[in-house]
Formats: C-alpha cells, structure tokens, sequence
C-alpha cells in the first residue's frame, strides 16, 4: 500500500456537493485548498468488475474530492488482510465477501464501529436482514454495498422446447425434467464444480428449501451437527442427482475441472453441451461475454424450485465495505457507499444487484438484475450463503472444510454417510466446540 501519503488539492465546493447528498465531509462558504489523504480500498473483484467498481469510486471523488485507489485482492483476501494489518498497513476500506471474515476481524478489534457513522443510513435503506449481518455483540460493522442471487437456474429455451419441458416450479418437477431431457440426448445439468462454491450452493438451497430457515440458522451456528437427519436428507437429494453421471456435462471430471464460468455457458454453446445450470444472477456476464445467447432469448432462468411445499426462498451473497481506519474520509466513503447514488452507478453496467431498496429499478439494465433486485426484496426468506457464514477455514478454503468435501461427495457420492461425519468433525473444530 505505498499511496498512504498521496495528497490531492481539492476545493470545498466538492464537499458542498457531497453533503448535499448526505454523505460530504463539511460545508463552506467559500472555495479554499485542503489537502486529503488518498483512501485505499480492498475488495475481490478483478477484470471487468473492478473496472465497474472503480467507476464508483470515481463518481465518489468526483463528488467529494477524495482520491481512493482500489487494490484487488482475489477470493483469498482474507489472508491479504491479515498479513496487511499485521504489517500495520491495513487498507481504509476494505468490501468483504463473507460475512464470516467481518465477524472474525471485529472480535478481533480491528474493525472501526460506524453507528454513530452510517446506522441511520442502513436502517432508512436496507431491510433489517442486512444490518443483521453486519452487526456483531450488538455493534454495526459494516454496509452492505452489493448483493447477489444464489437462487437461479440459467436454461437453454430451445432445448427445453425441443425436448418438451417447461421450467421447473418444485424439485419433483426438476427431476422429471432431468429424465426427460436426458432421453432427448443431452446431459440436463452443467455444474461448474471447480469452483467449489457452486457445490456448497447447491447444498445451500436445498437444505434452505427442505428443511426451512429455523433449521438453516441452526445449521449455521452449529446448534445442529452435520450428521443431522435434517442434513442427510438434503444431501441426498445432491446425490440423487451427481450419482447419475450421465446427467452431468462432461461426467465427474468435466464437473469438478470446470469453474463456474465455464460450466454456466455449457448450455448455450454451439452445440449446447447441457440444458441447465446452477448459477447466479451474476452469472449473465459470462453467458453475454462467451456464447452468442441472448438473454432473455435463448438463455433464460428460473427460480430454484421449492422443495415439500416450501415458501419462496432466496439464498444471497454480497460484499459488505468495513473500515479499517478512522477518518473523515473513511466515513465518508462508508456513507457513500450507503447511498443509492453509490449503487446507481455500478447498476446500468450489469453483473450488479444492490441490497438498497432506495436504488431506481429502472436503473437496471436487464431483466435479470431487475428480477433479482426484487427477488431479493420481497422473497419470503432470505438466508446468506451458508458457507459465507461460517469460519474461514471451514467455510470457504479451497480444498478444506465444506469446499473440499463437497467436491469429494461429487467423486464418491456413496460415500455420504462418511463425508457427513467429517464434515461434522471439520465444523466442530472450526467452531471451537
């Protein structure tokens, strides 16, 4: 982090703009030359959203006249972090993927509190479920900034017209799909198993779906084991499906060596190598950026289907900014990236769903951000990403805890009874019980 010192000569004017929006440093009376620290942002996001997000962060010193530079730090930004703070150079703000890192780093104090900052802004924005998740021994951390759909299935339209299915309303339904279009001649699912979230996923929704939300809170929290009957039964509806190998795009291997990027578009190739995939609203950005499908045309989505009769239920990530430092300028942007201004600027460029219910739907540039942004407000439950939630090393480490032995329930799904005891092993550990 070597711009700490940079300084930028603004004028007051700027902070006269951004107060008027509730977010700005001070008002003046006239234009006079301070100087501002430039602020340094940590987040995951890399390519074309990084290039997005840093459209926001200039909409944020155009406003202000805060310079911020953005650092990518990949999924492994937790370990990014630690070694930063342990060198004492930790970033201003950094936007965290898993509710489980801001957990871990406010007990461990490294977090600034932002009531006093931004809590009036959270509750007049958000839904109540988002302060929740930034709220730690009753103190707010953090401000939601993007969110995301788990709860989608992407399908080739012509596909499934040819084979004569229709979308799927409950998992029976998904099934009998699954027969049909297998008959037809083509594998009815593509899961991009190498990276290994899409498996948790769609343990996720099922279990959320069959077992309902009190369950999925227990679960998470580890009041429940993983050898629960609860959690068998939810799994074995995943194996009902990956034992069938015939129904997986390119078999055990073909799964679990392609990353979501590349199973999603599986469908909508030329010829298509499935009808279905688990994804995201995200994951339209690949399905535009690699396959000539339209969306909305060809590719096209449905929710995950219900489970016995279960509610309307959506399973959510996002990224959530927390700050490091204290400042002025850390408060602001935390402000900032409170407001709908803020999420109206990422929102027409796509691959975005904001939390803020005050963000314009009309802002959205597609059906899909559309459809996911009200999904999110008005499913009847809403649960985070059960893996996000829970302690690093179990939750979200590649090749360990849940990612790994998931994958290992993909290549040995007769071996459910034993991967459940480790996971339980894995969990209670992570967990300190």
């Amino acid at each position: 982090m070597s711009n700490k010192g940079v300084i930028a000569t603004v004028t007051l004017l700027c902070f006269v703009l951004s107060a008027a929006l509730g977010f700005g440093a001070g008002e003046a009376e006239d234009e006079v030359a301070v100087e501002v620290d430039e602020l340094n942002v940590l987040g995951v996001w890399t390519g074309d959203t990084q290039d997005r997000f840093q459209q926001v962060l200039a909409d944020f010193t155009e406003r202000t006249g805060i310079p911020a530079e953005y650092e990518p730090a990949g999924r492994d930004i937790g370990t990014v972090l630690g070694t930063q703070i342990e060198g004492g150079n930790p970033p201003d703000v950094a936007l965290l993927p898993q509710p489980g890192l801001l957990v871990e780093f406010a007990e461990r104090g490294e977090l600034q509190p932002l009531e006093s900052v931004v809590g009036d802004q959270v509750d007049e924005n958000y839904a109540e479920v988002w302060r929740d998740l930034a709220t730690v021994d009753g103190e707010l951390y953090g401000v939601w900034y993007k969110a995301a759909n788990k709860s989608f299935f992407w399908y080739n339209e012509n596909v499934y017209r040819d084979a004569g299915v229709e979308p799927a309303e409950t998992w029976d339904d998904l099934i009998r799909n699954a027969e049909i279009i297998s008959d037809f001649g083509i594998p009815p699912f593509s899961i991009g198993g190498g990276s290994a979230w899409t498996l948790t996923d769609w343990f996720e929704n099922i279990y959320l779906h069959s077992a309902g939300p009190d369950r999925y809170d227990q679960l998470t929290n580890h009041e429940i084991p993983w050898t629960h009957h609860t959690v068998r039964e939810a799994m074995q509806l995943f194996v009902d499906i990956v034992e069938r190998r015939e129904w997986l795009a390119g078999g055990v291997e073909g799964t679990l060596e392609a990353t979501h990027p590349e199973g999603i578009v599986k469908p909508f190739l030329d010829p298509p190598q499935a009808a279905m995939a688990y994804g995201a609203d995200f994951s339209a950005g690949a399905i535009i950026d690699e396959t000539d499908a339209e969306i909305g045309g060809t590719a096209r989505f449905f929710p995950f289907p219900t489970i016995g009769g279960s509610s309307p239920s959506v399973v959510g990530g996002g990224d959530v900014a927390v700050a490091f430092t204290d400042s002025d300028e850390t408060r602001d942007l935390i402000r900032y990236l409170a407001s709908p201004e803020a999420a109206e600027v990422w929102a027409p460029l796509g691959g975005f769903t904001s939390p803020n219910q005050k963000v314009d739907p009309a802002v959205y540039p597609d059906e899909v951000s559309r459809g996911s942004a009200e999904a999110l407000q008005t499913a009847e439950v809403f649960r985070f990403d059960l893996s996000d939630l829970q302690p690093s090393a179990f939750g979200s480490t590649a090749g360990q805890g849940l990612f790994g032995l998931m994958t290992d329930l993909v290549r040995n799904p007769d071996e459910l009874d034993t991967i459940l005891e480790r996971l339980e092993q894995e969990a209670a550990a992570a967990h300190g019980d």
